[in-house]
Formats: C-alpha cells, sequence, structure tokens
C-alpha cells in the first residue's frame, strides 16, 4: 500500500486510524504532530507532501466546537474551509488521493426521510456551513477525493458524549437529555476501518459518501443505551430541543442514508448498538 498521510492525527480519528492501522497490520501511514502538519500553513504542508510522497491522505483536522463556533466564525471558516482547501490543492498538485471527514450538520434536518447525498445541504449553523464549504473547495480543485459525511462520533479517545454521559452517570442522580433530535451514532473505529478499507480497496469511486453507525436513535435514547450497557444507575429524564436552549441550533433529524457507501464502496457497517457495546466494554476495563 502508497504511503499514506493523515492531518489531525491527534484528534479522536486520527487516533481512531492509529488503533486500527495497528490491529490491521498496515503500515506506512504517518501521523504528523499539529506543528508539523498545520493545515493553514501552505509552505509546511508542501514540504510535508514533498517529503513524504503519499498516495492518499486523510483530512481529519476540524474546528468542531459547534457551539463556539458562532462566535469565532473566522477560525472555524479558516480551519473548515481553507485547511481543506489547501490539503485538496496539494494533493491536486502531487497526484494524491483525498479522504475528507464532513458531517450531517451540512444538513437543515427538517426532512422526515433518511438523508441521501445528493439531498440539498442547507447548514442551520456556522459548523455546518464552514463543513459544506470545505466539502466545495474540495470539490472545485479535486477530482480524486473522498467526502465522507459522519455523524455523533464517539469512541475511547478524546471528549465525546459516550464518556461525558458514563462520567455524569457515576456522578449525579438525575440527568435531562434531549429526546427530539434524531440520527445515528458512530463509532470512531468503526469510521477508521471504512476509511482504511478505501484505501485498501482503492476502487476508485470517487465523490460524497454517508457514513455512520446503522441504526436510528435520539440523544435521550442513546444515553439510556450507554447507561444501560455500562450499568449505571442513574434517572434520565427525555426533554425537547426548546427546554435546552444552546448557541447554535442543531439538526432535528439528520439519519443519513448509507446505500451508496455499502453498494459502490463494499463497505459493511454495523448496528449502533453493537458497536456501542464494544466501545463501552473497551472503556470499563481501561477503569
Amino acid at each position: 500500500m502508497s504511503k499514506v498521510l493523515v492531518f489531525g492525527a491527534s484528534g479522536q480519528l486520527g487516533q481512531c486510524l492509529n488503533y486500527v492501522a495497528g490491529q490491521k497490520g498496515i503500515t506506512g501511514i504517518i501521523f504528523p504532530s499539529e506543528a508539523e502538519a498545520n493545515i493553514l500553513d501552505i509552505e509546511l504542508l508542501t514540504k510535508l507532501f514533498a517529503q513524504h510522497k503519499p498516495g492518499y491522505c486523510i483530512n481529519c483536522a476540524a474546528y468542531t466546537a459547534v457551539d463556539k463556533a458562532e462566535d469565532d466564525v473566522d477560525m472555524a471558516r479558516k480551519i473548515n474551509r481553507d485547511g481543506a482547501e489547501n490539503i485538496a490543492k496539494l494533493c491536486a498538485q502531487f497526484g494524491v488521493t483525498m479522504i475528507h471527514v464532513s458531517t450531517d450538520f451540512v444538513f437543515e434536518g427538517n426532512t422526515a426521510h433518511p438523508l441521501v447525498e445528493d439531498d440539498i445541504a442547507e447548514p442551520v449553523n456556522i459548523y455546518g456551513l464552514t463543513k459544506l464549504e470545505g466539502e466545495q473547495a474540495i470539490s472545485a480543485v479535486l477530482r480524486e477525493a473522498y467526502i465522507l459525511r459522519t455523524s455523533w462520533l464517539y469512541s475511547e479517545y478524546g471528549n465525546n458524549f459516550v464518556k461525558t454521559m458514563m462520567r455524569l452517570g457515576n456522578e449525579k442522580d438525575e440527568l435531562r437529555i434531549i429526546a427530539d433530535q434524531i440520527g445515528t451514532p458512530t463509532y470512531a473505529i468503526d469510521l477508521a476501518d471504512c476509511i482504511l478499507n478505501i484505501i485498501t480497496n482503492d476502487k476508485q469511486r470517487y465523490g460524497i459518501y454517508h457514513f455512520s453507525n446503522e441504526g436510528v436513535t435520539s440523544w435521550y435514547d442513546f444515553a439510556m443505551g450507554i447507561f444501560d450497557i455500562a450499568k449505571i444507575n442513574v434517572k434520565v429524564y427525555p426533554v425537547r430541543t426548546s427546554e435546552y436552549v444552546t448557541r447554535a441550533i442543531r439538526p432535528a433529524f439528520s439519519v443519513m442514508d448509507k446505500s451508496k457507501i455499502k453498494k459502490d464502496l463494499g463497505i459493511e457497517i454495523p448496528y449502533w448498538r453493537a458497536s456501542l457495546e464494544k466501545c463501552i466494554s473497551v472503556l470499563l476495563r481501561s477503569n
């Protein structure tokens, strides 16, 4: 397999890619630090591409603080749009295939059907808008790109909903969790496995794809699943979005249809609760 360069290597997905690559015995994947691979520094990036001569590059780097982005628009746009464009331009220059991770937040979330890749993207917050702008910037300069939209990412690494719920469930007597936002959790280990399968299979069927785990749930039911699997006894009350005000609006329904990635790229996708059980078993063993 040709060399693979990973941007955002220290983040949740970057760490999952490192782990899965080790499990699969895949070598030749480079995980530079943020200082070595600042996606806003085009000169630094050019040297990195020239030094390693990768066949693939994976962009996991992103500004993901959804509420903070509403007041930090310039930085969110620099990272999510300009940084993605910088990488895409260098991929075009050096003949590299790009795999870019995007989000379900590019959608407004007002439909009643699982979202397909061709559905109109109309973000309702700055994070989603800047991620959509990143997708558009990549598509404008590079044909050899896979854009993977994902949702509700969690794992053993970094900060995420599963780890937060397990901590709060052990600290609090009761919790209030939003029950009217519907989507699908994604185990970042499964997404990392998907990305590495795309590279090793090398089907060259570029474009936008949706990837999350299978199934549909709410944040409330997701939390209940976490507590059930982890055997945490805490009282949980479902609340409406209107009762839990946040700086950024969230899509009410962002379940994504995964038919395209399964058909075109041969990707198998686990059910969300089965993957959640795997993650929690690892977290419980490590405590």
